[in-house]
């Protein structure tokens, strides 16, 4: 069956961050001690109220950094380039993985809210660099994250992509909603399952469920 929901799809888009790596690897860590650094600084606050704003904005506008410039007004790249100069040592080459998604029928892509700079960092710790036919940021969504649906209508766009064609996998539920909602299947990547109506499916193993795929 899961063959099968899948033989018409020929966009494959992959988060980045906790989806192309297993969250183990902690990298988020390292990003988010940045980012608190990082608001104490722009916004002039102290430790415990920058990982307050940060948590805050996160859930309210879908990223820190979309918080950031809403109420703050600051300026995206700078933030983008100090917030993921961080260590890629906990990433190791996945060939299996690799494999796996380079034989996918069709365009395969990455779309994070990071950057596309970072992203192609962090594919090359995974040996995956060369394996995408695009890496889309999230200043290719005019620093919109997901799960803000035009944020995916400006990426998608860009690409050409026909999201009735489509697949999605992600670690955060939150951004599945509006892939699911423009007719794409929508594979939920972590641990733990989080049952949804958008979520066609949940795996902990994202190599095991692309062999299942391809039969």
């Amino acid at each position: 069956m899961v063959q099968s929901d899948f033989e018409h799809v020929r966009y494959w888009v992959f988060d980045l961050d906790n989806t192309l790596y297993h969250p183990s690897a902690r990298l988020f860590d390292q990003i988010e001690t940045r980012m608190s650094r990082y608001v104490m600084d722009a916004v002039g606050v102290d430790q415990a109220e920058a990982d307050r704003l940060r948590h805050h904005y996160f859930h309210t506008y879908g990223t820190t950094l979309a918080g950031l410039m809403r109420v703050h007004n600051i300026d995206p790249d700078p933030y983008l380039v100090d917030v993921h100069d961080i260590s890629f040592d906990a990433l190791t080459p996945d060939p299996e993985l690799a494999a796996r998604i380079r034989s996918l029928p069709g365009r395969r892509i990455v779309y994070t809210n990071g950057s596309a700079p970072y992203a192609e960092q962090v594919l090359a710790a995974r040996g995956l660099s060369g394996v995408f036919e695009a890496i889309y940021g999230v200043e290719h969504a005019n620093y919109l994250p997901k799960p803000e649906k035009s944020a995916f209508d400006q990426v998608f766009a860009r690409d050409g992509l026909d999201p009735s064609t489509g697949a999605m996998f992600e670690d955060d539920p939150r951004n599945l909603a509006v892939p699911h909602a423009m007719g794409m299947k929508t594979v939920h990547v972590a641990p733990t399952a989080a049952p949804h109506d958008h979520i066609h499916y949940h795996t902990d193993d994202l190599t095991g469920f692309l062999a299942r795929i391809q039969g």
